[in-house]
């Protein structure tokens, strides 16, 4: 997934073209040197400087994370402090052009950038507490632990059974000892409490195991138990520090020029009727959504029966395999419409053909220098990180740019399953995005707006996802791509993952605006007003304002904008049709198979190559053919 580590001049300035209260111009011609030839030496330095800054973060933030030590963390944090004050002396020397008078549009559209940097027009002291506040949100955030089900708290001073008394704890397994990728064991689920291979001790984190208990136990009161645990361990502890981080950011956003931090956001797409033509987008998605919660519902219904939910109420929030319910994919085992059909999974494929982590990802490059795009540099090979190392490392999937337009990586702990094959073509789209956008300004690295980057990649991977691709692979040996029971448990897959999300991704910032415009009072009971009213979900016990549920999504107290992946999840639909256009595919949209197709591959090319140089309309455009420069989901309604 492109997290924005992969990007580490998102530390060096924040990306925010947006109007005071009219039109961009407005705010940006504060400077008073209408000197262009100024300007232009500015930015040539700037993009000198940037680049060698960028590289020096992101290297330090690799080491990091490829080898979690306290030494790398100091190093790590001392090239972001660099970053910051580099930003903040950037923003002071653009801010001295007036950028109306500029002849050269896309030296306006550099300055823009760097202008209206949110952050930069704050003093020193409340930068450096803004920072720091977000910086202590997420390291609570990152140390939140739960108990196992039914245990009591960790005493360091009680021996474990079978252990002497100097042992320390054993680290948790990584993999649940009834978690099969080929079948769905659930009805042999095993709870913690009862099993011996688990250690009784609460360090039970989010990422493997609190999301794993979620997605795969079937035990009401245990989901409900982690649930409310985890955010026992988060909203409280961080409420205050949020509130304080609101009157911060808003402050800043009106010294730059806009009336609250959530304008400033929507800043970033160049968009003035972004919140209605979002909103237009969603009302257009919410009755194929709708359709599908009534489906869920019913089943949901046969599993738990009514005494956990109505068969005509909304769905409690703990029941849908996930901590936000935010992706529904877990519960697939009680929602296929076929469960005897055959489900789209080639992990015993990939294993008995013996497939490894480096053979998928030469697979992957295979499918976009097919395609016609570039092939991957020596220094991907050399220096990725492809499997989990022996040391302490996270193990998320993420693209990495290192900004000197030769070192690209991808840090992904890969297993040979058919979750990490999508997942390497998925990384590797990315890896693309920078080789194709190389030859840009350092400004103009990046996506058209924060949507795009995630769009582009997600949609060259629904070819790789699908029957047609697979068969040709030789992974899926299933002939009967138009099977219609097949097909279905397909699309439900697709549903779960995708449609199920949209809700969820749209309502986060309607939240977070509502916060920064109305103040932080009630601000839990309206997030869980917005989850009824979007998604039809309720929390599973009463909440207060002290539960400051929001918190439990890292997103929201790591001050990362959200809409970007409700535009995304739409928008890669809307790009996957017209490269299939491209290709010559005349039938239905998700057996489209991009594969050898150079036309696709030039037309995916061209709107990677344009980088951030470009409005986003604009590019649509170009992938419409001219007929029309708007996010629509008529695509993904197919």
């Amino acid at each position: 997934m492109y997290d924005g580590k992969s990007s580490a001049l998102w530390h060096l300035v924040l990306i925010a073209f947006c109007t005071r209260h009219a039109s961009a111009d407005d705010y940006v011609s504060m400077g008073s040197n209408t000197n262009a030839a100024e300007a232009m030496q500015f930015l040539r330095e700037y993009d000198r400087e940037a680049s060698g800054m960028c590289y020096r973060v992101t290297t330090a933030q690799w080491k990091f994370v490829t080898n979690i030590t306290e030494q790398n963390r100091r190093r790590m944090n001392e090239e972001l402090a660099l970053s910051s004050k580099f930003e903040r002396l950037s923003w002071r020397k653009a801010a001295a052009f007036d950028i109306t008078r500029l002849s050269d549009p896309q030296a306006r559209r550099q300055l823009r950038k760097i202008v209206q940097a949110s952050r930069a027009s704050l003093s020193d002291d409340k930068f450096n507490e803004l920072q720091k506040l977000i910086t202590e949100m997420k390291e609570i955030y990152n140390s939140a632990k739960i108990c196992p089900f039914g245990q009591k708290p960790y005493d360091p001073h009680v021996p474990k059974v079978g252990s002497p008394a100097t042992a320390p704890p054993e680290p948790f397994p990584l993999t649940h000892p009834h978690y099969q990728l080929n079948n769905h064991p659930y009805q042999h689920y095993q709870p913690y409490q009862d099993n011996p291979e688990f250690p009784n001790y609460c360090d039970m984190q989010l990422d493997p195991e609190i999301s794993r208990i979620l997605a795969h136990s079937r035990i009401e009161s245990e989901l409900l138990y982690v649930w409310k645990s985890f955010r026992d361990q988060t909203g409280p502890k961080l409420r205050d520090k949020f509130i304080r981080y609101v009157e911060l950011a808003n402050e800043a956003a009106v010294l730059a020029g806009f009336r609250n931090a959530g304008e400033q956001m929507r800043a970033a797409y160049e968009e003035p009727s972004l919140r209605e033509s979002v909103e237009e987008v969603y009302n257009q998605v919410a009755p194929l959504y709708k359709q599908l919660l009534t489906y869920v519902r019913r089943r949901l219904l046969q599993r738990y029966g009514n005494h956990t939910l109505r068969p005509d109420g909304p769905l409690p929030a703990h029941l849908l395999g996930n901590m936000w319910a935010q992706n529904w994919k877990s519960i697939m085992d009680l929602v296929m419409p076929f469960p005897t059909s055959p489900a789209l999974d080639v992990t015993s494929e990939l294993l008995r053909q013996g497939y490894t982590p480096l053979r998928m990802f030469q697979l992957g490059e295979e499918f976009f220098t097919k395609m016609g795009m570039k092939p991957l540099p020596p220094e991907f090979w050399r220096s990725s990180v492809l499997t989990r190392p022996r040391r302490p490392a996270q193990c998320s999937a993420s693209a990495w740019d290192f900004c000197n337009r030769i070192d690209y990586r991808i840090k992904q702990c890969t297993e040979v399953t058919t979750q990490d094959l999508v997942s390497t073509h998925h990384e590797l789209a990315h890896i693309q995005y920078y080789l194709q956008y190389a030859d840009q300004p350092q400004l103009f690295r990046d996506g058209a707006n924060p949507a795009f980057h995630e769009a582009l990649a997600n949609a060259a991977t629904l070819s790789v996802y699908n029957m047609p691709h697979l068969y040709r692979l030789g992974l899926y040996n299933n002939k009967s791509h138009d099977s219609y029971e097949v097909g279905m448990n397909f699309l439900m897959t697709m549903a779960l993952e995708k449609v199920a999300y949209l809700p969820f991704a749209f309502m986060v910032d309607q939240w977070r605006w509502s916060v920064f415009e109305e103040g932080v009072e009630n601000m839990n009971e309206r997030w869980w007003q917005m989850k009824l009213r979007y998604q039809g979900v309720v929390p599973p016990l009463k909440r207060t304002e002290e539960d400051f549920d929001p918190g439990a999504k890292y997103h929201i107290i790591s001050d990362q904008e959200y809409l970007k992946f409700f535009l995304a999840t739409v928008l890669e639909f809307q790009v996957f049709e017209q490269l299939c256009v491209a290709a010559g595919h005349a039938e239905h949209l998700h057996l489209c198979d991009l594969h050898r197709s150079r036309e696709a591959g030039r037309l995916l090319g061209e709107l990677m190559q344009a980088g951030a140089s470009k409005p986003a309309g604009e590019l649509l455009r170009t992938l419409t053919r001219g007929r029309t420069d708007k996010i629509s989901p008529e695509a993904l309604v197919k």
